[in-house]
Formats: C-alpha cells, structure tokens, sequence
C-alpha cells in the first residue's frame, strides 16, 4: 500500500511539473506573439560606424526614411565613426536585444574579425543579420592622360616592368586596400601598393602621376570619371554597373578571383526575437524594393540588395572567409 501511495504522489508530482512547464511555454508564446504584434512602439536607432555624408551614411538615411514609414515609428541615424567601426559595433552588440537599436553592418565588419588583434565583441555571434541593404562596385582606374586603355594592357604591362607600378588605395585594411591586394595576387603581378588617408588623397595623387593605378568605390568618384578626369580600366563586382554599363568586369576579362564588393547591411544584438527580426526583414526589404527609394539609391550608384536574414548571414560569414584570405596572403599585419 505504501509503494502505491508513493507511485500516486510522484505522479502526481510529475503531473504538476509538465503543467506548470506548460503554463509556462503557453505564456512565453503568448509573449513572443505579443511583441511581434505591437513591435515597434518607440523610436529605433541605426548606429553608423561612418560619419555623415559617405556612402554608407547615405544609404541608411535612405532606407531609415522608407523604413520609418512601414514601421510606423522615426527611424534615426546615430553616425559614431572612429576605431575602425569597432566602437559602433561594441555599442549594438552590448545594446537591449529588443530590435530598437540596429547596427549598419558592412564589409569593414567582415574585415575587423580577421584584421583586429581582439574585439571586445564577437563579430559572427554577437549580431544576427536582419539583410542586406546594398553593394557599391569598385573600380580599377587610372588618369585620364594614362598610356593605359584597357586592364589587359595595364596587366601586360606590369607583367614585364615588375616593380615599376604604384597601385593607390585608401588605408590599410580598407575594402579599397584589400581589393588592391586581390587585384595584385589574381593578376599575378608585381606592384606596389601605397595606402592614402582617404580618397581626395587618392585621386590627387592619381592625377598628378604619383601612383600609375587605384582602386576606389565607383560612387565618390563617380562625377570626376564623367567629367573625364578618369578612366576605369574595370570594376570588381559581379556585374556591369548601372552606371556606366560599357565598363567590363575584371571577371569579365578574365581575371575570375577578381570579384569584391563594398556592402552593407542591417543587424541587431543577437537573441533579438525571431518574430522581430523577420518584421524587421520584411520592411528593410519593402523599402528597397521601393521605386522612389531605389531612384535615390541607384543614382547614388548604389545597388539595392534585398535578402532574407538567413541569405544576410550566408554572405556575412562568406565575406569573413574571403577578407581573411586576402589579409593574409597579403601579410597584412593585425592592427
């Protein structure tokens, strides 16, 4: 009688653990439910890693304002440049995971996981990626007076003077100085990369004859390639450009590993709710999908991206791989 007594308690016992469990499951559901019906109810935040008026600046001022409109509450840009995007990222990373504060996510990002000594933020696990929003094609360009008329000829030319090109980038670690790198190693051959503090010094030098070649984001330089101050010998991304649609590709020409691209997207804390983060998705999607917000973004010449989050994070973890190989073939040393 007593062994039965014993079995009929511990039952019970069990019956009531599964019931408050469930009680439980029923009311985290009801939650998660809940916050993606009335999410969002206040302001969100974009933390830029850029200052304002770049490229990348200006894309999420483009998006924020459709954004905005979809979610029903103000989208705000927070520019918080310096430390190679590092402080901006530690910020988000370290922020509430309740989708109110986002971080403009970029290849920079992609470059610091390999190119850092330490983050004080894990960059593949701190965030989760909400999509993309956009890439910028780079071109290989030269002075407009150039002896260079085609990438072939550059090529050849360099192919049997080793040593005697100087090839310009902006910084060190840079995607321009990295595609420098790549363009180097793909062609197979020998010149010398000289990192500038930013793009004016760039096409400064590059017009007054200091370096024979760079590789800089098409859209910055964009006007002065028009006015035929320049000549783009190629771009690097998958595509002919919108732009300037009689311009080849490198992989075009043959050069196939010759393929990168400046990016960016949107991201938020990880452990961010799932039903947040595809809301998110949904309207980051919708914006760029936009007539009137793709205009603005094309004549940028910058290209919309629309994605899910899982493809956000495919091409996040792709980037990491490939600026890692670049660095390190380069020798690049860790900053």
């Amino acid at each position: 009688m007593e062994l039965i007594n014993r079995w009929v308690y511990l039952s019970l016992a069990r019956l009531k653990a599964i019931s408050v469990f469930g009680a439980f499951s029923v009311l985290a559901l009801i939650g998660v439910q809940s916050q993606a019906q009335t999410y969002p109810v206040k302001p969100i935040r974009i933390v830029v890693p850029f200052g304002a008026g770049g490229v990348a600046d200006l894309t999420a001022r483009i998006v924020a304002q459709k954004l905005s409109e979809g979610l029903g509450q103000s989208v705000v840009v927070d520019n918080r440049p310096g430390a190679g995007g590092v402080v901006a990222a530690d910020l988000v990373a370290k922020a509430e995971p309740d989708g109110y504060t986002l971080f403009l996510i970029s290849n920079g990002t992609a470059v610091s996981a390999s190119l850092m000594h330490t983050l004080p933020f894990d960059p593949v696990n701190d965030f989760v990626n909400l999509g993309l929003l956009a890439t910028f094609d780079i071109a290989i360009l030269v002075n407009s007076d150039s002896k260079f008329n085609s990438l072939t000829d550059l090529i050849q030319y360099a192919k049997s003077h080793p040593g005697a090109l100087n090839l310009g980038s902006i910084n060190i670690g840079s995607t321009q100085n990295l595609a420098a790198e790549l363009f180097k190693s793909s062609a197979g051959i020998d010149v010398q990369v000289v990192p500038f503090n930013g793009t004016p010094a760039v096409m400064t030098a590059l017009k007054g004859g200091q370096i024979d070649v760079a590789t800089e984001i098409l859209g910055p330089v964009l006007p002065q390639i028009k006015a035929k101050n320049f000549k783009v010998l190629a771009l690097t991304g998958e595509q002919r450009s919108v732009s300037l649609p009689d311009t080849p590709t490198a992989k075009e020409l043959g050069i196939k590993s010759l393929v990168a691209a400046s990016w960016n997207g949107l991201a938020a804390p990880a452990k961010t709710p799932k039903a947040v983060v595809e809301r998110l998705n949904k309207e980051i999607n919708l914006a760029l999908q936009n007539p009137a917000t793709e205009k603005k973004l094309l004549e940028l010449n910058i290209n919309p991206k629309v994605s899910t989050p899982a493809q956000a994070q495919e091409w996040y973890l792709s980037e990491i791989k490939t600026w890692a190989r670049v660095i390190e073939k380069a020798g690049i040393a860790k900053q």
